[in-house]
């Protein structure tokens, strides 16, 4: 047989590892953690909450194809990404909300945030998580008109406060922690269980796909911040976007930071953020905009926690 030379060399900087683990794997593995809470949310909601989620999975992939088309860049649809943030997208929406509008958020996470700035591990800031900022500041009524869980639909009311907003205004009966930990209350589509999404959590750490640390330190943070000014630690970590965007927001690869205690600063930021807007601010629910700030700090965090290299020490004059 023919010995072939390859004469290619191939010169990179250490450390040379290789990982069989890839993007598309990545992103499997995140929708199979996201199902459990889908489920829940068609049940409780009925079909409006898969029809919404089909909807912005298909704009998510139709605006990556046509910039990769318009562009001239290499297609970047088979990798799954632009179907997690798809559902991400429908995961923070209430099922009611026009499909339009959810089509413009699928605009802004992908070809504003995502794209724009080059496209998979450039972007600076979660997308889902902008898209629902845009999303509740150019319509604020539609994104805080939250449809009942159909067991609660009655003649008089479809829609309703959520847990977070009866605290907030103080009126109302609170759901109990069981309700809000199986998911049978009013909210965003995707963050009702925790009972769901903790099952998500537990595989995706399992496939060792994320760190627990910033979950952890994020709910953990929510909780002792919870109590230390009186109230229900257990309803604040059950209740809203918590335990959604702990475990599969703030544990996103390109917009947190790399170091485990880049991670514990990123998590303990975010609980204190949120319930900093909880608490005092106007607006019942800050997990969104604490999990934007963090980003936006990410940079910084990782340069605060980067380790000294062997022999790097200061210099002596």
């Amino acid at each position: 047989m023919e010995n072939k030379v390859h004469n290619n060399l191939v010169v990179a900087p250490s450390p040379h590892m290789l990982s069989p683990v890839g993007t598309t794997q990545i992103m499997r593995d995140v929708l199979i953690a996201l199902a459990p809470a889908l489920v829940v949310a068609v049940y409780v909601f009925g079909y409006r909450a898969l029809t919404l989620t089909a909807v912005c999975i298909a704009g998510c992939v139709f605006f990556e194809f046509l910039y990769n088309k318009i562009a001239k860049k290499e297609q970047t649809i088979g990798d799954l990404s632009a179907v997690v943030t798809g559902v991400l997208i429908a995961y923070n929406l209430p099922s009611n909300l026009p499909y339009w509008m959810a089509i413009i958020g699928c605009f802004v996470a992908i070809i504003i945030v995502k794209q724009l700035f080059g496209g998979l591990g450039r972007n600076f800031a979660n997308p889902a998580i902008t898209a629902r900022i845009v999303l509740f500041l150019s319509f604020t009524t539609q994104m805080t008109t939250w449809p009942l869980p159909r067991n609660q639909v009655t003649v008089d009311a479809v829609t309703g406060p959520t847990p977070l907003g009866i605290l907030k205004e103080g009126g109302g009966e609170l759901p109990s922690n069981l309700d809000l930990f199986l998911g049978f209350i009013g909210g965003s589509m995707g963050e009702i269980s925790a009972l769901a999404l903790l099952i998500g959590g537990v595989y995706l750490v399992w496939r060792k796909v994320i760190s627990p640390i910033t979950p952890l330190c994020f709910i953990g943070t929510v909780a002792v911040f919870a109590a230390l000014v009186g109230q229900d630690p257990v309803f604040h970590v059950l209740a809203g976007g918590v335990m959604l965007g702990a475990i599969f927001m703030a544990t996103d690869y390109a917009t947190t930071p790399i170091s485990p205690m880049g991670k514990v600063i990123f998590g303990v930021g975010c609980g204190v953020i949120t319930m900093l807007i909880r608490v005092y601010g106007s607006y019942s629910e800050g997990v969104s905009f604490s999990i934007l700030l963090m980003n936006i700090l990410t940079p910084l965090i990782n340069n605060l926690c980067l380790k000294r290299k062997y022999g790097g020490g200061k210099k002596h004059e």
